[in-house]
């Protein structure tokens, strides 16, 4: 039987769902609790899929290791062994467990989830399909729900959170997204094609003791109508695939269609202020700019940065996702079968590489938005939150400020951003100076030593216009080409964070 046929525990018996988060919280069936229990090496194991470890770790008798093999692991357990641990009735009544011969199995993954303040929740997913987790990703079955994964992490890490009134979690699998909407938005609405995967948000949140969500079955935004948010979020089966034949991954349309469609679409759906995030596959076209292809996506009235993380040639694309389905344990003749098709696919279509990423909207309503589109492989510190709103909120500032106004303005130097001087060892002058941050983005910029001098002494008491003064006397540079060439340097250093507007 499929995972996908499989019964589910019963959603609506919110007292079982209680019961149960108090049980595992008692036995410290939390992530902090598992990292102990397993040790990091056998923790960081179950993330490659690899069960051997943590199944070594909990050969033992107690509690939390029969909890972490029967909800993590998927071994049967004695009912023996966890009859003083869980609520047993309840459980096997509403499905949460089955037995067999005095032996207990767990019809669905239970998996610990650390919330961003400590919170300990729980993501429910179908057997074996936690991402990373002991089946690993790979399934053939259409209807199938995965649990909490890199994506799912990195979106909710991106995501700003400051508190609005309603959210839209779009395509919401097993709930990850609106379990962290519901911490900051007084209302949450999530949707999914998938029926199945809407039982799994209801069950993720209950158990996590998050406040229902308002859920709802459909494609796209069809569900919600005309209905606006303040903020969208979307881990969407944004997956290049030659057929609809996974529901969690593929979209259905061709090529990049379904996250161009969900972008273009989210303009009229969000309200003023509102932000909408993305994570996105799309297509690199022989004979367009990828970048050129992205901001024709940007809807009207939104400010928006898209950031690339990574890029594959169409081989490695195809590989990756074959094995996401398993499809290299089968028939080698119809693994390359399925090969042929996916590179038939992107060769109908120009289609040499893919890019991987985040979009993130902003409406703004602006007459001139502001869309930064660029790629950043390189590590970033999550979560980025807090930087994706002040991010946005310095490109507000710099569209109202001309270089005039930015002369007169007073800015300060971000926390944590550092001086490196390149050059040969004895020189008398560096070859150049770079400033590097060590938050957020990570991001490392060159810059002149006019640069680094206005840089280094922002504090935010002088304005940037009598700063460049005291410099142009300093190095006898005429006050007034100065002030005229240095505004493109400070946009730039405040476009990327290293320098912040303040109040004078």
């Amino acid at each position: 039987m499929s995972n996908a046929s499989l019964p589910l525990p019963s959603a609506d018996r919110a007292d079982v769902a209680a019961s149960l988060r108090r049980a595992l919280l008692d036995a410290d069936f939390t992530a902090d609790g598992l990292l102990e229990l397993l040790g990091a090496s056998a923790y960081a194991a179950l993330a490659r899929s690899e069960t051997v470890p943590a199944l070594r770790a909990t050969r033992g008798d107690g509690a939390l290791a029969a909890l972490v093999r029967l909800f993590l692991l998927q071994e049967t357990v004695p009912h023996a062994r966890v009859a003083d641990v869980l609520p047993l009735d309840a459980l096997l009544e509403s499905g949460w467990l089955v037995e067999r011969g005095g032996e207990l199995r767990a019809t669905v993954d239970v998996r610990p989830y650390g919330g961003p303040n400590g919170e300990d929740w729980f993501i429910v997913s179908d057997l074996g399909c936690a991402v990373g987790g002991a089946g690993g990703i790979g399934s053939h079955d259409e209807g199938v729900v995965l649990g909490v994964g890199g994506a799912s992490t990195t979106l909710a890490g991106i995501t700003v959170r400051t508190p609005v009134d309603s959210a839209l979690d779009l395509g919401t699998g097993s709930g990850i997204q609106a379990l962290h909407a519901a911490q900051h938005a007084t209302r949450v609405t999530a949707t999914d094609l998938n029926p199945r995967a809407l039982e799994f948000t209801r069950l993720t949140l209950g158990l996590s003791g998050a406040p229902e969500a308002d859920l709802r079955e459909g494609s796209l935004f069809e569900p919600v109508g005309e209905e606006t948010y303040d903020l969208i979020v979307s881990n969407p089966p944004f997956v290049i695939s030659p057929g609809a034949r996974l529901t969690y991954r593929d979209g259905g349309m061709g090529g990049d269609d379904l996250c161009r469609t969900l972008v273009q679409e989210a303009g009229t759906r969000l309200n003023e202020g509102g932000y909408a995030h993305f994570l996105a596959n799309w297509q690199h076209v022989d004979g367009e700019e990828w970048q050129d292809r992205l901001r024709s996506w940007v809807p009207r009235g939104c400010d928006a940065w898209i950031v690339q993380r990574e890029v594959q040639d169409i081989t490695q694309y195809a590989e990756l996702w074959l094995r996401d389905a398993g499809d290299h344990r089968e028939d080698p003749t119809r693994y390359a079968a399925r090969y042929e098709a996916w590179l038939d696919e992107f060769e109908a279509r120009g289609t040499r590489a893919v890019g991987f990423g985040w979009i993130t909207l902003r409406k703004t309503g602006a007459a001139e938005p502001s869309i930064t589109v660029e790629e950043w492989p390189h590590p970033v510190e999550q979560p980025l939150g807090e930087t994706v709103r002040e991010f946005f909120d310095r490109q507000e500032y710099l569209r109202t400020h001309d270089d005039a106004a930015l002369l007169a303005a007073h800015f300060k130097l971000a926390d944590e951003v550092v001086q490196e001087q390149v050059g040969l060892p004895g020189a008398e002058d560096p070859e150049h100076v770079v400033l590097r941050q060590h938050r957020g983005m990570r991001r490392a910029t060159k810059v002149d030593t006019v640069g680094a001098g206005f840089a280094g002494v922002c504090d935010g008491s002088l304005s940037a216009g009598r700063i460049l003064d005291a410099i142009a006397q300093l190095v006898g540079e005429d006050p007034v080409l100065l002030r005229d060439r240095t505004p493109a340097q400070i946009r730039l250093l405040v476009e990327q964070g290293f320098l912040l507007p303040v109040q004078a």
